[in-house]
């Protein structure tokens, strides 16, 4: 390894790995490895490739039993051919590629084959289309589009000299076959050096507010960033790692590239069409997973079964995507016997907090601040206290952090802190309690709710499956908490179930905080899953409450409830 910035790199890798169960420790000794020209696929993957060139370095697995490897030695050959082929192609350095692709193995491929040639790379999930994909391509500046053959489609109507590549077959007319990159030369030579600050990705982060904005990432800010990322899924060399997440997020580069190669452990993917519990458990077991990281949505459904049937080689649990609700975590915990920990991070972001492997896990708590990362509070005027919005000191800045957004001037020129949006709490010992989006809390009463809170007392009762708080407005207390709910298989949406939850949400939480109104509908969702209680508010605000919604219900509905008047 030549490279003095990759050398800086191992060893601030290798110091992580060697403080994995001393979060304290790692926090007071680490330091960002420095920046200098840098080029992650090129200096450090293939160096990996050449040192350990048998080991798996990717397994997909289908639902039909084909399973898909590519050790690290595969990897780094067939990137380099990727990479010649696309220079054929006419992508060159600094060019902007979008790629809309599943879990296949050309996703991987490609990645690495951009990063080597200096390529922009814009993922994008395969369900986007119309506006939203339009949207992107204007925006992005998009000169190269990757897709399987079966969304090309998708692409017909969008004006644009993009160059086309088609994965998959038939191939269709105007889009050149990704197949012919198997006979470029398997050796590849960049054109120039590859600086740290140098873009690398562009994200569209998911929109649950406003419209997406365009965060760019360099070189340095998610290769190297993401050791924090690394840190807190507590992962090892030789690890077999499972990410549940879907192409085209920033979540999915975290843990399905970055932080598992990182630390030279094995990416698994599980490629279903469909969710369901009982064969992701399966795959679990079939393929000695050792580390298994999923959103909320995933562990709830999972725990819908009986986990103690499934003997799983996993060492390590975590959660992200929206903060884990306490209940679902105790749940795992019985049938397991491993804990479930928290994290928090953004698309702007590597990961920031989290429960590190062989901490004290606190009920509800999402952790400490990670190694790299210098984390404050600041109240509304803007001084640090004990709640109030997570904000980044920026001396030193932190590698994990977004080169700015598109068109935006970079964080450090609007002041001292990156300021993320999102308000916690901390307690003596420095551990973090998720509050909410800033834009999500409210007062009612005077008194100041954290959706996050009611939501996860709402999912401890078995007829609830997901549940979003936004403030419905009252005349007497300004606003009182509404609950939209989706119930759980097996319950019936009607008045008995209303007050069942009622009667729950009665004994599980103080009156000021108790949820007055709930709703069983549809929550509204970003394409990437999340749930856009700014919608709800909206609706709530402008409706008129004289008039019900259907298979809507407020406490006063029930004269047992009502009576006893708390």
């Amino acid at each position: 390894m030549s490279n003095q910035a990759a050398r800086s790199f191992i060893a601030a890798r290798d110091r992580l790995l060697d403080l994995r169960q001393d979060q304290p420790t790692a926090r007071a000794a680490f330091q960002w490895p420095e920046a200098a020209p840098f080029n992650w696929a090129l200096d450090y993957f293939d160096d990996v490739a050449a040192r350990v060139p048998d080991r798996p370095a990717l397994v997909i697995a289908q639902e039909d039993g084909t399973v898909h490897r590519a050790s690290y030695a595969d990897l780094s050959r067939r990137s380099a051919q990727v990479a010649n082929w696309l220079h054929s192609q006419g992508l060159r350095r600094g060019d902007r590629l979008l790629l809309m692709l599943p879990n296949i193995v050309p996703l991987w491929e490609i990645t690495l084959a951009a990063m080597k040639m200096g390529a922009v790379i814009i993922p994008a999930t395969t369900l986007l289309d119309g506006a939203d994909l339009a949207d992107r391509l204007e925006r992005g500046q998009v000169r190269g589009i990757i897709a399987t053959a079966g969304l090309t489609a998708r692409f017909d109507a969008q004006p644009g000299d993009f160059i086309r590549i088609a994965v998959g077959s038939p191939c269709p007319a105007g889009w050149a076959g990704y197949a012919d990159a198997a006979q470029a030369p398997d050796s590849f030579t960049p054109d120039a050096p590859t600086q740290a600050d140098d873009t690398l990705l562009l994200y569209f982060t998911s929109g649950t507010t406003a419209k997406p904005k365009l965060v760019r990432h360099t070189h340095r800010s998610y290769p190297v960033g993401h050791l924090s990322t690394m840190y807190w899924l507590g992962l090892r060399p030789g690890d077999v790692h499972w990410n549940i997440s879907s192409p085209g997020w920033a979540k999915h580069a975290w843990s399905n590239i970055f932080a598992p190669w990182n630390a030279e452990a094995t990416v698994f993917v599980y490629a279903f069409e469909r969710f369901q519990a009982g064969p992701v458990l399966d795959a679990l077991v079939a393929h000695r997973v050792t580390s298994l990281c999923a959103p909320p949505t995933v562990w709830r459904l999972l725990m819908q079964e009986d986990l103690r049937q499934w003997p799983v080689a996993l060492r390590e649990l975590c959660g992200a995507g929206e903060p884990l609700n306490p209940e679902v975590i105790a749940r795992v915990q019985a049938a397991w016997g491993l804990t479930i920990r928290d994290g928090f991070g953004q698309t702007e972001t590597t990961a920031q907090v989290g429960n590190a492997p062989g901490q004290p896990v606190r009920p509800g708590s999402m952790g400490r601040p990670l190694p790299g990362y210098d984390l404050v509070l600041l109240d509304p005027d803007g001084n640090e206290a004990d709640e109030g919005e997570m904000a980044l000191r920026l001396s030193p800045r932190p590698a994990g952090l977004m080169a700015g957004y598109e068109d935006a001037p970079a964080p450090e020129a609007t002041g001292a802190y990156y300021r993320t949006g999102d308000v916690a709490s901390r307690d003596a010992d420095g551990y973090l309690t998720y509050v909410g989006r800033a834009d999500d809390v409210f007062k009612a009463s005077d008194y100041r709710i954290s959706p996050f809170e009611l939501e996860s007392a709402l999912i401890e009762h078995p007829a609830v499956a997901e549940a979003a708080i936004v403030p419905s407005p009252d005349p007497l207390r300004l606003a009182v908490p509404k609950a939209f709910i989706i119930l759980a298989p097996g319950h019936e949406a009607g008045p008995e179930v209303a007050q069942a939850i009622f009667r729950h949400i009665r004994a599980a939480l103080p009156p000021y905080k108790r949820v007055r109104r709930l709703e069983i509908a549809d929550l509204p969702k970003t394409i990437s899953g999340k749930i856009r209680r700014v919608e709800l508010r909206r609706q709530e605000q402008a409706r008129d409450l004289s008039q019900r919604h259907p298979l809507e219900y407020w406490e006063e509905d029930f004269p047992d409830l009502a009576s006893k008047g708390r």
